[in-house]
């Protein structure tokens, strides 16, 4: 029982450690995620005075984080796409624009909780 323990407690380091490594690297390569980011330090604040429940502070800070989520998702499949060949291939960019649309649905989803709440 113990030494499962300290297997899973190692397991978790690591997952975390690579976590950390993926956000500090999207943070030095993507300029889409690092503009998230400085939106979000605005959204946090005006998300929390906005928001009249826990409920509803959760959707508004939630439905932008949501946005960085499927940016990361986004950036690890152009790497993958850019990492197979540099030449042009119809699923390439069918891959790559399926990424970007999902960033786009996940910034309108956004908008439309902050709508729907400060605006009720």
């Amino acid at each position: 029982m113990g030494n499962a323990i300290v297997v899973a407690a190692e397991r978790l380091i690591k997952a975390t450690r690579y976590s950390l490594n993926g956000l500090i690297d999207a943070w030095r390569t993507q300029a889409p995620f690092r503009y998230e980011c400085y939106a979000l330090l605005v959204i946090i604040p005006v998300g929390w005075s906005f928001g009249k429940s826990q409920l509803e502070r959760s959707l508004l800070i939630g439905s932008w984080l949501m946005v960085l989520i499927v940016e990361l998702i986004n950036s690890a499949i152009e790497n993958v796409v850019d990492r197979i060949g540099g030449e042009y291939h119809e699923l390439s960019g069918r891959a790559k624009d399926l990424g970007s649309a999902a960033v786009f649905c996940s910034i309108a989803l956004s908008v439309m909780v902050w709508l729907m709440i400060c605006l009720r």
